[in-house]
């Protein structure tokens, strides 16, 4: 697939993945009360999830099996989980914005990082 177009895709999917997050933490912080980096973790899971999915699906034809590609998927993500938990403590804990606009920011600099490890490691073509 064209670089463009890939990257054009794996943005699509990253909306699907971000409403799943951004509506996760909004409720488990809002409604159940659950502290602002804790929800943004359990919902980054909950979008991850939904990354996966789609990523396989429909970004990246890749030839690794699920086993191979999923524990990758992990590891990134977990890169990624722990950027997020950060990034959300600096921005809302630490410099007092809104939980909301925090993780927004987050996710604007860890979708980057997703994307890049996805297309080198995750999901790239096996070496011979």
């Amino acid at each position: 697939m064209p670089l463009i177009k890939q990257f054009i895709t794996f943005f699509g999917v990253g909306v699907a993945a971000t409403i799943t997050d951004w509506s996760t933490f909004f409720v488990l912080g809002q409604f159940v009360g659950v502290s602002n980096v804790y929800a943004a973790l359990i919902a980054y899971c909950c979008g991850g999830l939904i990354s996966y999915t789609l990523n396989r699906m429909h970004t990246f034809n890749s030839d690794r099996t699920h086993l191979e590609a999923g524990w990758r998927f992990a590891a990134v993500m977990a890169i990624g989980f722990s950027l997020t938990g950060v990034f959300v403590w600096l921005f809302a804990d630490r410099l007092g914005l809104p939980p909301m606009v925090a993780r927004m920011l987050s996710t604007g600099i860890v979708f980057f990082w997703n994307y890049l490890a996805h297309k080198m490691w995750t999901f790239a073509e096996k070496r011979a």
